[in-house]
């Protein structure tokens, strides 16, 4: 079968091919962190190297609670695992690799809340209102190398309707932007789940289970959330402008009775790739704040490369991620080839792991992630003890928040984020969440700070707007 392509013009900022798509249910688009300098307009730092734009799927899987909807050539309902279903759909459209990241397959959000698909998690706590899982099969994508500085529009055209409306697409992505006026407003003070005293006395659970030897380490997390309106794209091109990070995300997603709801992804974080049989994770564990001064800021990131408590919290969730990827990988393959590297962002300084290994044969991308997730650095150690704490001690459901973003190819290729950093508007509310791991010599009023450190972006987005 002949791939359909056509070449794009290039730009540094993928938001303005995106922005002909945006507002399209089901529109999704993986953001590398191409940062656009305030004063000249042209590139400033870069993060990753490829941007990746979808929409108009072919066909959508969306789980709440054990039901999974599957939209295709006739609507299925099915209770079978939803990571299952979703290898049964890809596997209808094998294609080969055409020398770009991502040219067609699924593409979506696996939120915390699927683990109890996994797992014999209790379920008590407040929902997010959104489903567990939403995954759409595309057949064409947009994909923008800035290293190459090329844009392609491409497909493996597997369905008539992409062949048929091929030209169209073409002239779609090659028409000039159309001058649109919309606003987004901040209307309310921002809330939160717990107040300085409530996360305090849940540290300090969390610190007697610790000692006790029930478990090494917990995340836990707080929900903050402020009513808005308007249109949440505005509000995420100032995201990526205020913050750009190397997996961040856009999704306009559709709920019942024609509502919907974005997913605004700020995250540094890689959960899993696949290129080929190469497997890749980069846990993050280990946060200090950055500093105006650069004197301090340079202190501050010495600080953090010398904390013993930093790395003995990365070096715990290194080993539970080695154990998660050796499932489905080669025995002998697990290999820790970075460890405690320095890496800084626009608000904070990370201590950052990779871990690589090898995909065993005759096993999939998707079993990989299924044995992976949710991620570790976002749960603890060990991982389904701290998950049942995480929901005795959160009051909310994590929803899309600790989950994954990402897509795996119809050529195999995977690769995903692990969702911090991330906020839903669903509702007019945007709410999302900052927390971090707990180990036996944390500090709470330490830890209760690193927490606003890693919600400063979000706090400072929600100012522009109000």
């Amino acid at each position: 079968m002949a791939v359909l392509k056509h070449t794009l013009p290039y730009h540094h900022d993928s938001a303005r091919l995106f922005e002909k798509i945006a507002h399209e249910p089901w529109a999704m688009l993986l953001d590398s962190g191409q940062a656009v300098d305030k004063k000249t307009g042209e590139p400033g730092s870069q993060y990753g190297q490829y941007d990746i734009l979808v929409a108009r799927p072919i066909a959508t899987l969306v789980t709440n609670g054990s039901i999974t909807s599957i939209q295709d050539r006739k609507p299925i309902i099915s209770k079978e695992d939803p990571f299952f279903l979703l290898n049964q759909l890809l596997e209808r459209y094998p294609a080969q690799d055409v020398g770009v990241p991502f040219s067609g397959g699924a593409m979506g959000y696996f939120s915390y809340d699927l683990c109890r698909r996994l797992e014999r998690i209790d379920d008590k706590n407040t929902p997010e209102n959104i489903p567990e899982m939403m995954v759409g099969i595309y057949d064409w994508a947009v994909v923008v190398d800035h290293r190459k500085k090329t844009a392609v529009l491409i497909s493996h055209g597997f369905s008539e309707k992409t062949k048929q409306g091929w030209p169209a697409l073409v002239r779609l992505f090659d028409a000039p932007n159309a001058l649109e006026e919309s606003t987004f407003k901040v209307t309310s003070e921002t809330q939160c789940n717990f107040s300085e005293k409530g996360y305090h006395t849940a540290f300090d659970r969390i610190k007697n289970y610790i000692l006790s030897g029930d478990c090494y380490q917990v995340n836990l997390a707080q929900r903050f959330s402020a009513q808005v309106c308007g249109d949440s794209w505005l509000a995420y091109k100032k995201l990526r402008e205020i913050s750009p990070a190397p997996f961040m995300a856009y999704m306009q997603l559709p709920l019942k009775q024609n509502d919907s709801f974005q997913v605004l992804s700020n995250s540094p974080e890689r959960f899993v790739q696949v290129i080929g049989d190469h497997v890749e994770t980069r846990p993050i564990k280990g946060t200090m704040p950055r500093a105006k001064d650069l004197e301090q800021d340079l202190a501050n990131a010495q600080t953090l490369r010398n904390s013993r408590k930093d790395q003995a919290e990365n070096l715990m969730i290194v080993d539970l991620l080695r154990n998660d990827i050796g499932k489905s990988c080669e025995t002998g393959s697990v290999k820790v080839v970075k460890l405690f590297q320095l890496q800084s962002f626009a608000n904070v300084h990370h201590l950052v792991s990779t871990v690589t290994a090898k995909l065993k044969q005759n096993t999939t991308v998707i079993d990989l992630l299924k044995g992976c997730f949710p991620g570790g650095s976002i749960t603890g150690a060990p991982k389904i003890r701290a998950m049942e704490i995480i929901e005795e001690l959160e009051p909310n459901r994590r929803g899309v928040y600790c989950g994954a973003i990402g897509y795996i190819g119809f050529d195999g290729k995977l690769d995903t984020n692990i969702a911090i950093r991330t906020a839903v508007i669903n509702n007019e509310e945007l709410s999302y969440y900052a927390g971090g791991g707990i180990v036996a010599d944390s500090d709470r009023s330490k830890e209760y700070l690193e927490t606003l450190d890693k919600a400063s972006t979000m706090i400072e987005l929600l100012k522009r707007f109000i």
